[in-house]
């Protein structure tokens, strides 16, 4: 019992001399005791061991863990690691197998060339030491453990004193290719030409870059090139001939051509002195109701390519107009003789588009050649030309009698350009579209217009305010090339390239209409002019396929298709007097007048002169007849 009492107190004293350490707070904060223990203060270990490179470490502990999935060699008498049971059981490694071409046992292959295996190398060091081989002829050796530790060029490494590709400095590679690029001026001067053989060779020197210019990695070391071809040449001339014109200033400039115009009628004026753009007396609107046309009438076929774009003289539609591909501009006549009656030739690329100013007197066209000009309908002369230097895809005039002199023009480089053409000056530009500008349309009475664009969206402007005051851009909608406003000027109809016609309100907040849609045609990929009967009650469009479809606007169902053209059929009018005729133009270089056969009429003689005549139907004719039989 003493002994266990002994032991006891010497645990109690142990565990007594254990508290400070075990709660170092407690004795710093009773230091000034004479039992305490000193402060202890923790300082940073720091190593006086140089730095080593441990890629060779990092390629040995890869190959002792390849050890570990190699197979066993029977011829070997120690094993330094443990092997695994696939190891021990794998067939032998011996002699060739007379079933292998490379000497392989069937067992020992994991791939079809022969046994691979995995190295646990980061993808760095291997690049590291597979350029620094190829660059200097030595490597770090995955497989030495101790001693020499580098394969290859062992002078080399000396010389180099074991620098890898990685570890050169940026300022001694600069050196370095200044001083061979001295080396090699000095020997081109000296005619020195004596080539290394093992630099030919070696795909990473320089020699072998220069030797094998069409290699891709050649880059800028390629040789200087040969003599230009002729088309090379023109090529080059005409670019420094643009780049040129551009620094000079004179890119505002479309491409000059010789203005032209051949009269192909009888004679320009009458007998009384009338003009022949001059409207016949007699041409008024014979009824108030529309009708779908059945059958073609008549073909104009003069343009050589196709035809873009057709207009109606405004008003009477005794003459209409046709825009050529064939850079031509032609007026045919539609009333009487049905020939062409002038051709206008002042375009040296495809005409995009025409309009009329409100008389009809003179009229507008927009080339591909970058050119707007202001042509005299009756002379042909050209009155003035426009251009910025971009392509116009749309030109437009201002409704307003009192300010046709404001020219609207949708150019390629998503801009509305407006000129005075009193002046010559641009005087605004609307610049909010993210793509070329296809349409200017006016409403609102002439306050407002609305524009689209490749941008696949809508955008409306007060005039003369370059500020968008309506922007209309949704994700199911497609570009629209074509709009055109109703009779009643409540609604547009555009084009939609997914093959529909899509209905907006002109009113304050431009919606689209839900509940009028039309479809059926193939529109897709051409920008086919849409357009409207006279009294709003039809809509008609050309298509990719050459037909001419018509819907009904209030029930929006397809009233008619017509089979006009070979191609496309781009452009549709309805004659503006005339309610049951229609003229198409087409990709095939015609323009078609198609016509409603009505009831034949007759004309009697009224009871007097100032009454003038009474029209009467045959069928009511042939009534009038019997009657008056039996009164006889």
């Amino acid at each position: 019992m003493d002994l266990l009492q002994s032991y006891a107190d010497d645990m109690d004293d142990d565990q007594h001399l254990q508290e400070p350490l075990r709660n170092p707070s407690s004795t710093a904060s009773d230091h000034s005791s004479p039992d305490s223990s000193p402060i202890r203060i923790s300082l940073p270990a720091k190593s006086a061991a140089p730095k080593v490179d441990d890629t060779a470490l990092a390629l040995t502990v890869a190959a002792a863990n390849r050890a570990l999935t190699k197979p066993l060699d029977p011829t070997q008498r120690v094993v330094a690691y443990n092997p695994t049971y696939d190891q021990l059981w794998s067939p032998i490694y011996g002699p060739a197998h007379p079933y292998a071409k490379d000497g392989l046992a069937q067992g020992m292959r994991n791939h079809k060339l022969g046994f691979v295996e995995n190295a646990a190398i980061e993808p760095f060091v291997f690049d590291e030491q597979y350029n620094t081989f190829h660059k200097f002829g030595y490597a770090a050796d995955p497989s030495a453990s101790e001693g020499n530790n580098y394969v290859g060029d062992l002078d080399k490494l000396k010389e180099t004193d074991g620098i890898s590709v990685y570890n050169i400095p940026q300022h001694e590679q600069k050196k370095r290719k200044i001083e061979k690029k001295k080396e090699r001026e000095e020997d081109g001067e000296d005619g020195g030409d004596v080539v290394d053989g093992t630099e030919v060779e070696n795909p990473a020197s320089e020699t072998w870059l220069l030797k094998n210019r069409k290699s891709p990695w050649a880059g800028k070391k390629e040789g200087l090139q040969g003599d230009l071809t002729e088309d090379q040449k023109k090529y080059a001339d005409e670019y420094a001939k643009k780049k040129e014109e551009e620094k000079s200033g004179n890119r505002e400039k479309g491409e000059v051509v010789a203005d032209k115009s051949t009269f192909h009628g009888k004679e320009e004026k009458d007998y009384q002195g009338r003009s022949w753009i001059a409207p016949p007396k007699d041409a008024k609107a014979s009824n108030d109701h529309c009708y779908i046309p059945k059958r073609l009438v008549h073909t104009w076929s003069g343009h050589t390519k196709g035809v873009s774009a057709i207009r109606f003289f405004p008003k009477h539609g005794h003459l209409i107009l046709s825009a050529g591909m064939d850079t031509k501009v032609k007026i045919w006549d539609v009333f009487n003789s049905g020939k062409c009656m002038r051709t206008y030739m002042g375009h040296s690329k495809a005409v995009r588009d025409i309009w009329f100013c409100n008389d009809g007197t003179k009229f507008f066209t927009a080339g591909y050649d970058k050119n707007i000009k202001y042509w005299d309908t009756e002379t042909g002369q050209v009155i003035s030309a426009f251009s910025t230097g971009k392509v116009p895809y749309v030109v437009r005039l201002n409704p307003d009698e009192d300010k046709q002199n404001v020219l609207l023009a949708g150019m390629s480089d998503k801009k509305i350009v407006q000129w005075d053409m009193n002046t010559g000056q641009i005087t605004q530009e609307y610049d909010q579209h993210l793509g070329a500008v296809n349409t200017i349309t006016f409403v609102d009475n002439n306050r407002r217009f609305v524009t689209s664009s490749d941008d696949k969206s809508l955008r409306v402007w007060e005039f003369g305010i370059p500020v968008v005051i309506k922007y209309i851009c949704e994700p199911h909608m497609h570009s629209m090339p074509s709009i055109s406003l109703h009779p009643n000027t409540n609604w547009l109809a555009a084009q939609s390239l997914d093959n529909q016609i899509l209905i907006y309100s002109t009113r304050e907040r431009f919606q689209l209409n839900k509940k009028k849609r039309f479809a059926g045609h193939v529109a897709a990929g051409y920008a086919c002019q849409v357009n409207f009967s006279p009294d709003g009650r039809f809509v008609m469009s050309g298509d990719g396929e050459g037909k001419c479809w018509f819907w009904d606007w209030k029930s929006c169902k397809v009233f008619r298709t017509l089979k006009c053209h070979e191609g496309v059929c781009i452009g549709c009018e309805w004659h503006p007097l005339e309610q049951s005729k229609v003229a198409t133009c087409g990709w095939d270089g015609l323009i078609k007048y198609w016509l409603r056969d009505q009831p034949a009429t007759t004309c009697l003689p009224g009871p007097s002169k100032t009454q003038g005549q009474v029209h009467i139907s045959i069928l009511d004719l042939v009534k009038l007849q019997r009657k008056y039989i039996r009164e006889l």
